[in-house]
């Protein structure tokens, strides 16, 4: 089973799920007040209000990152993106981003966990496959 971290600012919570996060630092970068990978935690949801939490994480590629507000519970697995179409973006020398829901059938021909965004590997050196872990910064993966 994978981890699967949680952050609170008592409004809303921050889901991390590492085995998903591709290190594209689009968090850090936008939100450096929360997002932090030289601190431990690396996240604190009292770095910024509520709605600056919620757009920034919104931005995440991978879908590593989510939030929830806390008055309305955890949310249920289903897609807020359910019935909107599925986009799939390729990233200069990096992952295929796939948005929207979508059923990932994997080589065995089992299905993977639903997910509404996810970054897959396009370089081949992910240890996470199908997932992008990063790994294409590594091997200065071009295409």
């Amino acid at each position: 089973m994978s981890r699967i971290k949680e952050y609170t600012n008592g409004e809303v919570t921050i889901v991390w799920k590492p085995n998903l996060c591709i290190h594209a630092k689009k968090c850090i970068e936008g939100l450096p007040g929360v997002f932090d990978y030289q601190a431990r935690p690396w996240i604190d949801a009292s770095g910024a209000n509520t709605e600056e939490i919620i757009a920034q994480v919104n931005q995440c590629p991978s879908g590593a990152l989510s939030t929830y507000l806390n008055k309305d519970g955890k949310p249920k697995e289903a897609s807020d993106e359910a019935n909107t179409a599925v986009k799939i973006q390729i990233a200069p020398n990096g992952p295929i981003l796939v948005q929207g829901a979508t059923d990932l059938v994997l080589g065995d021909g089992s299905s993977a966990d639903p997910k509404s965004r996810m970054a897959l590997c396009r370089c081949g050196a992910s240890s996470n496959k199908p997932y992008c872990d990063g790994s294409h910064k590594k091997i200065d993966f071009e295409g």
